[in-house]
C-alpha cells in the first residue's frame, strides 16, 4: 500500500484536493448523505474550501476520496479527522455519495484502508466514530472494518424535535493488528497446493 494512495481489492483513495469541491458539495448536498451527519444540511462550496484549508492543508484532517477501482469513479470520501499526535488518536469519517455505489462493501474495504493508514501512516493507537443508532448499515460496514462498539449516548442528539441515540466506536492498534494477522493466517498460502 502506498502511504499517500492506500489501494485495496476494489478501492482506491486518492487524497482530496480543493479541485473535488464541487464533487464534495454535490455528495454533501444530497438528504440521503446529509441525514447521516450531524450537520444535517447541504454544504457550500465555501464552507467546504474553508474545511479544506483549515483542516486538510493543515494536517488536522487525511481526508480521501473514494474510487471504485474497476470503473475508476469517484464514489465517496473518507478520513480521519481531530488528529492529536499528543494521544496518538483521531476521529473516523464516512460517506458514500454516489448511490449506485452503496450497498456493494466499498465502503467497508475503503473503512479498513482507513484504519491501516490511521495506524501505520499516522501512527495512531486509537481511531473512533459516532453514528446514528438507526445507521444499522453503517454500523455493521464498521464492525467489518474492526471498530468495536463502545457504548450508546442516549438522546443525545436533537434534530427537528426529536432525540436520537448515538453509537460510540472505535479501533485500537493492538487489536486491529491482532485482527488482521488472523485473517491473513485463515487464508490459504498459494504457493502450497491444497
Amino acid at each position: 500500500m502506498s502511504p499517500n494512495n492506500p489501494e485495496g481489492a476494489r478501492v482506491l483513495l486518492r487524497p482530496i484536493a480543493l479541485e473535488d469541491t464541487p464533487l464534495i458539495v454535490k455528495w454533501r448536498s444530497l438528504p440521503s448523505v446529509y441525514m447521516n451527519l450531524y450537520s444535517r444540511r447541504p454544504t457550500l462550496p465555501s464552507e467546504h474550501e474553508a474545511w479544506m484549508r483549515g483542516y486538510v492543508l493543515t494536517g488536522k484532517c487525511a481526508q480521501f476520496i473514494i474510487v471504485e477501482k474497476e470503473t475508476q469513479t469517484p464514489v465517496g470520501s473518507v478520513f480521519i479527522k481531530n488528529i492529536d499526535r499528543s494521544t496518538q488518536k483521531g476521529e473516523y469519517g464516512i460517506f458514500i455519495g454516489e448511490e449506485s455505489a452503496r450497498g456493494k462493501g466499498l465502503g467497508s474495504e475503503a473503512a479498513r484502508l482507513m484504519l491501516q493508514y490511521g495506524f501505520e501512516a499516522l501512527g495512531l493507537h486509537r481511531i473512533y466514530l459516532s453514528v446514528f443508532a438507526y445507521n444499522q448499515a453503517a454500523i455493521q460496514s464498521y464492525k467489518r472494518a474492526g471498530f468495536r462498539t463502545e457504548g450508546v449516548f442516549r438522546d443525545d442528539f436533537l434534530y427537528d424535535g426529536r432525540y436520537e441515540d448515538i453509537v460510540w466506536m472505535a479501533a485500537i492498534r493492538e487489536e486491529w493488528e491482532r485482527l488482521t494477522w488472523e485473517t491473513e493466517q485463515a487464508q490459504p498460502d498459494p504457493c502450497v497446493p491444497a
